[in-house]
């Protein structure tokens, strides 16, 4: 016997009945065989879990669909997640003129800064910061809000997501020390004229 139980073409073994449907279309002849046992069983596996899933599903809500299965994923990880950290800065602070700290700022300034400012702060894609403009602001409080808060139209990220807030205060603290330095090749000035 074959795997799906083909009948021989005149008659069947068994009962000896005749096979052929009765059509004959070119000389071609249609058999009356019957579906493969895997077939069947598929079938049928397959209308059972169907009528599984409209049970679960649909009737009687055991499980939720995949849209609010999402949801609640999405929701499980955002209460894992810390809160964003406040960020919110004295305006009246003024640089850090540790030297650890200005280290520390140099640090970061040369980890994410120098592919837009350059290594000495002379500008190439972001603006000149050793000349005496500003494009957002002359005040140290400038200097850290551009980088707390970014600026997306000229392509510079908000960092506040990726640096703490004393980091922060240290890049800026760094960047204000590069004003009035004489790098070679720097970026024509932008901006309005500090006083």
């Amino acid at each position: 016997m074959e795997i799906n139980d083909k009948n021989p073409v005149e008659k069947d073994e068994l009962t000896g009945d005749k096979l052929l449907s009765g059509h004959d279309y070119d000389n071609i002849r249609e058999l009356d065989n019957k579906l493969p046992k895997w077939w069947v069983w598929l079938f049928i596996i397959t209308i059972v879990y169907a009528v599984v899933y409209l049970l679960v599903f649909d009737v009687f809500r055991i499980a939720p669909h995949q849209e609010a299965e999402y949801a609640n994923e999405m929701a499980a990880v955002a209460s894992l997640a810390p809160a964003p950290q406040a960020m919110v800065f004295d305006t009246l602070m003024v640089p850090l003129t540790d030297q650890p700290a200005l280290d520390a700022g140099k640090a970061i300034f040369d980890k994410n800064c120098v592919v837009c400012h350059k290594t000495q702060g002379q500008g190439l894609v972001g603006p000149n910061l050793t000349d005496n403009y500003s494009i957002h602001g002359c005040r140290f409080i400038d200097a850290v809000n551009v980088i707390a808060t970014g600026v997306p139209e000229k392509g510079m990220i908000s960092w506040k997501t990726q640096l703490t807030k004393e980091q922060i205060i240290q890049v800026a603290s760094y960047t204000m020390t590069l004003r009035g330095t004489n790098p070679p090749d720097p970026k024509a000035p932008q901006g309005d004229p500090c006083k």
